[in-house]
């Protein structure tokens, strides 16, 4: 037997393994083979930006429709400018309208065709927020967030019903709770869509004349003192 050692060639790390190899054309296309030009669709980037706009349910942000359609964020926030403007100061006045509110886009009806719509949607049907439920919703966006018994406070009387109608229609949510356990509540995106508003900043300055957290935690011992 030789005493000289055998040289054994270790296989390279790119060399083909043995058997038939696949076909590396037939994979899964590449991310960017799956993409598509929404400038190259009929009307544009802007009839795409419509049509998403159409069958949303809520506003949405611009950065989300961005990624929708593949576009630059500001690229698509000018569009929306222009979308918004053609709605007002087009060829007709349109009954819609594209509005920027509780951060994101959407459309809505025409105010200046509000009454027939609201004809339409609320034909039999009792929509409308009672005035206490009004009430305790004022109290709620104003002094958020807040326990039902310190807008129980405000308003003298139990608000626990009022505050789970409102709850259910998603006017407001829990928040949280307080050391004491007590649940705070507060308004939701949805609150801001039904007024029109991006922020709670665009509340009228009502506040100054509601009393403040301390107050409304000396009227919830007091109604509990009287119960």
């Amino acid at each position: 037997m030789s005493t000289t050692d055998e040289h054994v060639d270790e296989p390279r790390a790119d060399a083909p393994a043995d058997g038939p190899q696949p076909d590396v054309s037939t994979d899964t296309p590449k991310v960017d083979e799956l993409a598509f030009d929404v400038t190259t669709l009929p009307g544009g980037a802007a009839a795409a930006l419509e049509a998403v706009l159409m069958v949303a349910d809520e506003p949405v942000p611009a950065v989300r429709l961005a990624a929708v359609l593949g576009l630059p964020t500001d690229e698509v926030e000018q569009l929306l400018g222009e979308l918004a403007d053609e709605c007002t100061r087009g060829e007709r006045p349109r009954g819609y309208v594209l509005r920027h509110v509780a951060d994101g886009w959407r459309y809505y009806s025409a105010p200046a065709h509000a009454d027939v719509v609201g004809r339409f949607v609320l034909e039999g049907q009792t929509a409308r927020l009672t005035h206490a439920a009004l009430e305790t919703l004022a109290v709620i966006a104003y002094r958020q967030p807040v326990t039902r018994g310190q807008v129980s406070a405000v308003r003298g009387v139990n608000v626990d019903s009022v505050v789970r109608t409102l709850a259910a229609r998603g006017l407001v949510a829990e928040l949280g709770t307080e050391p004491s356990g007590a649940v705070l509540y507060g308004t939701t995106p949805y609150f801001l869509e039904r007024m029109g508003m991006t922020s709670l900043d665009q509340l009228p300055p009502l506040a100054p004349y509601l009393p403040d957290i301390d107050a409304l935690d000396e009227g919830v011992d007091e109604l509990g003192a009287r119960r």
